[in-house]
């Protein structure tokens, strides 16, 4: 048996309530009695991510820029949802959709993970996506400029060694949705 105890919230404010972003301040009491009156929480909302797969064994992969580290990342099309509003399955079909201008004839959830639960409180909902077919044109957001790219899935594993594929929640479901591959 763990004698590992949890962290007890003494106060909570928020401190930015932004419609893309919160972030709550938690005065927090450790199992050893110390207090930290600054612990820093971000309320991010849940991503949905679609790992799609073609007849011809390819995976299609979103190339956009990302402002906060200021590159390139080749990813797993994905976008945050409101759980209250539509399911993760939902989600992920519709940004595939979005980003991508393709389609998925068969979705199943393969796994939800934890981002950084040290400090963000959101979830990544993983969907493998099978049939992929292209049915229309992307219908991007104002900040998405993406460009669409094509991989073997035999070659994926040597990206990731590479660093040509960084992005955590991506490799994470490549990672998982290999093994459901057949």
């Amino acid at each position: 048996m763990s004698n590992l105890k949890k962290w007890k919230t003494l106060k909570s404010k928020m401190v930015l309530d932004h419609y893309w972003y919160k972030v709550r301040q938690d005065e927090i009491e450790l199992p050893n009695g110390k207090i930290i009156d600054d612990y820093f929480v971000s309320i991010k909302p849940d991503v949905a991510m679609l790992l799609p797969i073609t007849s011809s064994r390819e995976i299609i992969f979103v190339r956009q820029y990302r402002h906060a580290v200021g590159d390139f990342f080749l990813e797993l099309p994905a976008g945050n949802f409101d759980p209250t509003k539509e399911s993760a399955e939902v989600a992920a079909i519709r940004e595939f959709t979005e980003e991508t201008g393709y389609i998925a004839q068969e979705v199943r959830k393969i796994g939800t993970l934890y981002d950084k639960p040290s400090k963000d409180t959101n979830q990544i909902h993983l969907f493998l996506g099978e049939n992929v077919s292209k049915v229309g044109e992307q219908q991007l957001d104002i900040t998405e400029e993406i460009e669409i790219l094509l991989i073997p899935i035999e070659s994926i594993l040597e990206k990731i060694i590479q660093g040509e594929i960084s992005v955590a929640g991506t490799v994470a479901a490549l990672f998982l949705g290999l093994k459901f591959i057949t």
